[in-house]
């Protein structure tokens, strides 16, 4: 009755019924225990076909999603001048023109900045010597054929030639990672895909090693992809354990990456020498549960910090 009364309600204020879905009774039977789903047919069976591309959502599935999309806007339509205000009066609460400080690295200085107007960010760099801004990657300029549009990662090789960076253009959450010349923006390697915006690069600045994200988006593998190669990357490190995530890192020092397989409680972590691919990973602790640590390098030792010997915080 109160579904009913509801319903009433806002076909008074919109002149339309609400998009009902419609039930298919599916049972399902866990632990003796049997559970009756009337909406189970709203959860796409395709799902992981779905985040990659949104076009194979079931036709039935994409119609009630729009029937409900269109149904909303109507019932907010009378409210799209207060929307306005409040969306500009918030922006007027903003600096759109903000920027973050710069990074200093070899010769140049790095940092990001927005421009009043823009949604998304332009990655630059200043001679640290004086000379020009270089606009390395314009965000703004890369969005504005995708309905989403989103950067997850930019990073410069140590010679300073090449940038990487991580789109995402579908909402998706698996992103591609694209390769630039610094100096002229040409586009050299787009071949790293299924990626989570996670990437570091090696010590050869040809050599970039990235997170690959298996079907259900589990960050499963490092790999190691030589720039403008087509051919099969280079296992470095594979997580099987799905209650494991595992990263990407640097070291400050730059001498190491950090591969670290870590529950939110528990963390293991293998060194990788930016300057020998070709070694294996070398084990810092064995995971042990509930023992977290983390890593860094400088010179010839490790400072490891750690909750073992029941340490806090």
């Amino acid at each position: 009755q109160l579904q009913v009364n509801l319903d009433m309600d806002a076909k008074s204020r919109t002149g339309k019924t609400p998009p009902r879905a419609p039930r298919r009774p599916l049972t399902s039977i866990q632990h003796g225990i049997a559970r009756v789903d009337d909406y189970a047919w709203l959860r796409a069976e395709n799902w992981q076909a779905v985040m990659r591309d949104p076009g194979a959502l079931a036709p039935d599935i994409r119609a009630q999603l729009e029937a409900e999309n269109a149904y909303t806007l109507g019932l907010m339509a009378d409210t799209e001048e207060l929307q306005q205000q409040l969306f500009t009066e918030m922006k007027e609460r903003i600096k759109e023109d903000d920027s973050s400080v710069p990074a200093p690295d070899g010769s140049f200085s790095y940092y990001t900045r927005f421009v009043t107007g823009g949604q998304h960010p332009l990655f630059c760099r200043l001679p640290r010597d004086g000379g020009d801004e270089q606009i390395l990657i314009d965000g703004n300029a890369l969005a504005k054929d995708h309905a989403y549009f989103r950067i997850s990662n930019v990073a410069h090789s140590p010679d300073h030639r090449l940038i990487a960076y991580a789109v995402d253009t579908k909402g998706s959450e698996f992103s591609t990672v694209h390769v630039v010349e610094a100096t002229t923006s040409a586009v050299i390697d787009s071949h790293i895909a299924d990626n989570n915006g996670n990437f570091e690069w090696a010590s050869d600045s040809r050599t970039l090693l990235y997170v690959w994200l298996d079907d259900e988006h589990r960050p499963r593998k490092v790999l190691s992809h030589a720039i403008g190669a087509d051919g099969q990357d280079a296992l470095v490190h594979e997580q099987p354990d799905p209650a494991y995530f595992l990263g990407l890192s640097e070291t400050q020092s730059r001498r190491y990456l950090l591969l670290n397989a870590s529950d939110h409680e528990t963390a293991e972590i293998r060194l990788v020498d930016t300057k020998d691919l070709s070694a294996a990973p070398r084990l810092v602790s064995a995971r042990e549960p509930e023992h977290d640590y983390s890593v860094e390098h400088h010179d010839d030792r490790l400072f490891i910090l750690t909750n073992s010997d029941g340490a806090e915080d």
